[in-house]
């Protein structure tokens, strides 16, 4: 049986990173490790091979090859997956598609002959005995009924030796699924449920050792949608992983996500540094309490979430947040109270969206009830809200492009990384430079440093982290790298869509606000 892994391209997105990626002579930031995962849990006997259309196109002789052809992807990928999916039948290939955006839209591609829905631990075996036989009598879904979720400790681990990891800025693992808080905007505790779950340490461990043995050196994401959702388990697990990391030379350098109250807990951050770790990605959402209160995300209430940034930075872990506008008690004020609460802290890369109804979410059940839901969201941030805001629509829009344009301004951006170098504790571990570092450097420096209409913030940002913050000079350099993208990314790809969107509403139901994004002036672009 040969099978084929295909995850299609995903879009210019601000997490694509796509006008960075060049300077760091890499394709895509992250392999697609629900393939790999996917791969290690398909008989033994089955050839398999993996396409990320990240990083190779998909040719009809890779779709020829195969007997079956399975694809994944989030939400943003549907277009691509529907692709995928029409070339492979055109062919007369058997078709899977499987992933998030099934998780969360079974309905959405009735195209695919076979719909995989959950996880795949445990609940392959139907699928298998399908695409083996040749089954066509098998019905469309494939997965098993109910919705039991595998213990995480039968999880094998990737296959990374499927993708080629010199082509990915950094390399990913998983540690737990779920999420143990219910905020009404997140599909995560839909899927993966409430009551996180956890690999032994073994298990972590021997991941590690499959991934080095490939001859990856660099970045690891631990891609958990809260790393620290069980405390009590992490905290067992921190040691084991600080201890491979010191009998190997620490190899990896990691990053995860995890809740703001992380910070109630300095013992577990001070370990997260300790094992390697360098970043952490937080859900700040907003300043506003009654939003934060609104959307039963209580747990970013217990203490400011300003304070917590700063004690997380000083600590050692550099902060990449997210932040939402558009909840249903934000009035115009937010934008303003948005710009100035992130302007103050050492949190160079902003995540900002419109909040969006993803399908399965309490927000969607509840807004389907007050009769404001427009059309299943399709994972794009710059378009009309696919609910019926209580905030002026005209007004949470241009507010929003605003917002964006202001922060990403190259003053604006390169003003919180120098905010961030010079606050950034030192790390506890000494790590070797890493493979084509110094390449990379070349580059940065002839691109961002020559070449660029910004390279005077460059120097701003670097001569700052030589003289004031040594232990921060290659994080200025990252932060340089991410933000060619988030600054180009905003001028020529967010801010048009988003005045495009304001265009196409109706005229007799704009009020007055100004639509005409402000954007930064020529000698800031």
């Amino acid at each position: 049986m040969r099978a084929l892994l295909v995850h299609p391209p995903t879009p210019p997105t601000y997490w694509g990173f796509q006008h960075s990626l060049p300077i760091a002579g890499k394709a895509a930031s992250l392999p697609p490790l629900g393939l790999l995962s996917l791969a290690a849990l398909l008989p033994s006997d089955w050839e398999i091979r993996v396409v990320d259309e990240n990083v190779d196109p998909l040719t009809d002789d890779a779709l020829r090859w195969a007997d079956a052809v399975l694809v994944t992807g989030m939400l943003i990928h549907a277009a691509g997956i529907r692709r995928v999916l029409a070339r492979a039948r055109a062919l007369g290939k058997r078709t899977v598609v499987g992933g998030p955006a099934v998780n969360t839209d079974p309905g959405a591609f009735p195209e695919a002959r076979h719909v995989f829905r959950g996880e795949a631990e445990g609940r392959l075996a139907g699928l298998v005995r399908t695409l083996a036989a040749n089954d066509d009598e098998a019905p469309q879904l494939l997965s098993p009924e109910g919705d039991d979720r595998p213990s995480m400790e039968i999880v094998p681990p990737p296959r990374f030796e499927l993708v080629d990891h010199r082509r990915y800025a950094s390399m990913s693992v998983q540690y737990s699924r779920g999420c143990p808080f219910q905020c009404e905007f997140c599909d995560i505790i839909e899927v993966f449920g409430r009551k996180p779950r956890s690999k032994t340490p073994a298990q972590v461990l021997a991941e590690l050792d499959r991934l080095r043995a490939t001859g990856y050196r660099g970045s690891v994401f631990f891609v958990d949608d809260n790393f620290i959702g069980n405390r009590v388990a992490v905290a067992q697990l921190l040691p084991h992983v600080r201890e491979w990391q010191e009998k190997n030379d620490f190899p990896f350098e990691f990053y995860t996500e995890a809740s703001v109250d992380l910070a109630t807990k300095p013992e577990l951050v001070d370990s997260m540094v300790a094992s390697g770790f360098s970043s952490v990605f937080l859900g700040i959402e907003t300043p506003s309490a009654a939003s934060l209160k609104e959307t039963h995300k209580l747990q970013n209430l217990r203490q400011p979430s300003d304070d917590a940034v700063r004690l997380i930075t000083a600590a050692g872990l550099e902060v990449y947040a997210g932040f939402i506008v558009g909840f249903d008690s934000d009035g115009p004020e937010i934008f303003e109270a948005q710009r100035s609460f992130i302007s103050s802290l050492p949190v160079p890369v902003a995540m900002i969206g419109i909040l969006t109804a993803l399908p399965g979410t309490q927000l969607t059940r509840r807004l389907q009830k007050e009769g404001r839901l427009r059309i299943v969201s399709a994972g794009d941030q710059f378009d009309r809200p696919n609910f019926e805001p209580a905030m002026d629509e005209r007004t949470l829009l241009s507010g929003y492009g605003e917002l964006l344009a202001n922060l990403y301004a190259p003053k604006a951006y390169y003003d919180r990384c120098v905010r961030l170098v010079t606050t950034v504790g030192k790390p506890k571990v000494h790590t070797r430079l890493r493979p084509g570092a110094m390449r990379v450097l070349a580059r940065s420096i002839w691109t961002l440093g020559v070449l660029s209409p910004r390279r005077r913030e460059f120097w701003r940002l670097f001569g700052t982290a030589l003289l004031r913050a040594p232990h921060a000079t290659a994080r200025a350099i990252e932060l340089a790298i991410q933000g060619e993208h988030l600054i180009r990314y905003t001028q020529e790809n967010v801010l048009p869509r988003l005045e495009q969107a304001l265009k196409s509403m109706p005229r007799e139901s704009a009020p007055k606000a100004k639509a005409k994004l402000d954007r930064p002036v020529a000698a800031e672009a």
